[in-house]
């Protein structure tokens, strides 16, 4: 796969190689805890299908969360038996550590995993992995929210699973359909770069995942499927529930102070040569214009408001010119970090100076609208001032925001054109620190180095025991 890209971003996605080499290109992982009645069953009928349909080398690795039953004598008859599955012990429990060690010490540029149960019909496996190996896109997930998948589960299951997706669509704004469906794929370069800032070891472990990847501006594909809910899960729901919400709440906390170092996850505009050649793209100008709407309807209301305030003891030109600066100070403050995304103190004084400027325009067009009514009328009424202000800080308005778009946070934006190397993810609206570079030291989000620390220590075990 390509390495030329700029340090601390990801390669533009490539077609994964067909060649006849015997490193796997495909490692599907089925995390266990006390499966000795159904790993077997499990893995034999998946190997079976991959044997019939998948297209290139496979390997299917058994990872055991600390199993206390029969399962590690079950997993090391298979390992024997069959030459694609391999196995690996790990002494703590929880699925995300599980995922997190095999995937970092897998060779294979395709990284899965299911659920040992396999309630998701195995037709959807190639459709999964199949964008991930043509390069299109970065993860890919099963969903048993879209239209037209098939899903058989009590009505119990389906109100959580709904509840706790569209939680996550309220609060983290996410746009992937369902998180907690046990049926994924990442490509392996993404995975190196990506897992090290997952902090979950346990079943929040997909969705903290795909949060960060979709805020990088990563391509997540969904696939929809057929799946049969198996009544003898082991899942704890209460307890399940009550850690993904702590989940939710952490990750959101850590977005909305921009404590998240993910330009590590940027990946080059248009994969396709012939978007290296577009200049000029516009980016994230709907989001913008509509954050912009927003604080400036609000903007509006809060002037109109301390200008009625200020008019009970001040003349109109005064009562509109102090209304007008404390608005303005407001408003270039609310634009700065909902519309633009700039976070921290960084520029604020040059911004809100640059700001004041704006407002000055906007004072002249305000002041001027309403010295020509008072040249018009002698003693307009209250209301014909109003509106007569409220159509001037309308025009005022759109040359407000092509002055901060194009001006006040025309930095926030590439100087140069938007090229394969110059692009910046989609969503990736907060501040951020400059791109980590090979001597850099590693991310300290969510206790990086200890999760780094402890999954080498596993890979380490897993290979002294094989």
């Amino acid at each position: 796969m390509r390495t030329d890209s700029s340090p601390g971003t990801l390669p533009a996605r490539e077609h994964l190689p067909a060649s006849g080499a015997r490193t796997p290109v495909l490692d599907v992982v089925i995390p266990v805890y006390n499966e000795e009645t159904d790993l077997q069953p499990c893995v034999l009928r998946l190997h079976e299908h991959l044997e019939r349909t998948f297209p290139y080398a496979f390997r299917i690795t058994i990872a055991d969360n600390a199993s206390t039953d029969t399962t590690p004598e079950v997993a090391a008859r298979l390992e024997r038996q069959i030459p694609q599955v391999r196995y690996c012990r790990l002494e703590q429990k929880g699925r995300g550590r599980a995922l997190r060690t095999v995937w970092s010490a897998s060779d294979a540029p395709v990284l899965a995993y299911m659920d040992v149960d396999l309630s998701t019909d195995l037709n959807a496996l190639l459709p999964l992995v199949a964008p991930l190996i043509s390069g299109h896109s970065d993860l890919a997930i099963g969903s048993r929210l879209a239209r037209s998948s098939r899903v058989v589960r009590g009505p119990k299951r389906e109100f959580i699973s709904r509840t706790y997706n569209l939680i996550l669509r309220g609060s983290l704004q996410a746009r992937f359909s369902d998180a907690q469906c046990g049926f994924k794929a990442i490509r392996a370069d993404v995975a190196k770069v990506l897992l090290p800032l997952v902090e979950d070891t346990g079943w929040f472990f997909d969705t903290e995942m795909l949060v960060l990847a979709e805020r990088a501006g990563l391509r997540i594909h969904e696939v929809p499927v057929d799946w049969v809910d198996d009544p003898d899960s082991t899942v704890h729901i209460a307890k399940t529930a009550t850690e993904d919400l702590k989940g939710v709440w952490r990750i959101g906390k850590a977005l909305t102070t921009g404590s998240l170092p993910l330009d590590r996850l940027a990946r080059p505009f248009g994969d396709d040569p012939r978007d290296r050649d577009i200049t000029d793209v516009p980016r994230g100008l709907a989001r913008q214009l509509l954050g912009f709407c927003v604080v400036g309807g609000l903007s509006t209301l809060f002037y109109l408001a301390l200008y009625s305030l200020f008019r009970e003891f001040a003349g109109s030109q005064t009562a509109n010119a102090l209304a007008l600066l404390v608005s303005a100070v407001a408003n270039t403050a609310a634009n700065r970090r909902l519309t633009f995304g700039v976070r921290g103190r960084g520029g604020a004084v040059r911004h809100q100076a640059q700001g004041l400027v704006v407002f000055g325009i906007g004072l002249a067009l305000t002041s001027g609208s309403l010295a020509a009514l008072n040249a018009a009328t002698t003693n307009p009424a209250h209301s014909t001032e109003l509106t007569v202000l409220i159509a001037a800080n309308l025009a005022a308005t759109v040359l407000r925001f092509l002055l901060f778009r194009a001006w006040v946070f025309g930095d926030q934006r590439d100087d140069s054109p938007m090229t394969a190397t110059t692009a910046r993810p989609a969503g990736a609206h907060y501040d951020r620190p400059a791109p980590v570079r090979s001597e850099a030291p590693r991310a300290t989000y969510g206790d990086t180095d200890r999760f780094s620390g402890r999954q080498d220590a596993d890979r380490s075990s897993w290979r002294n025991s094989r």
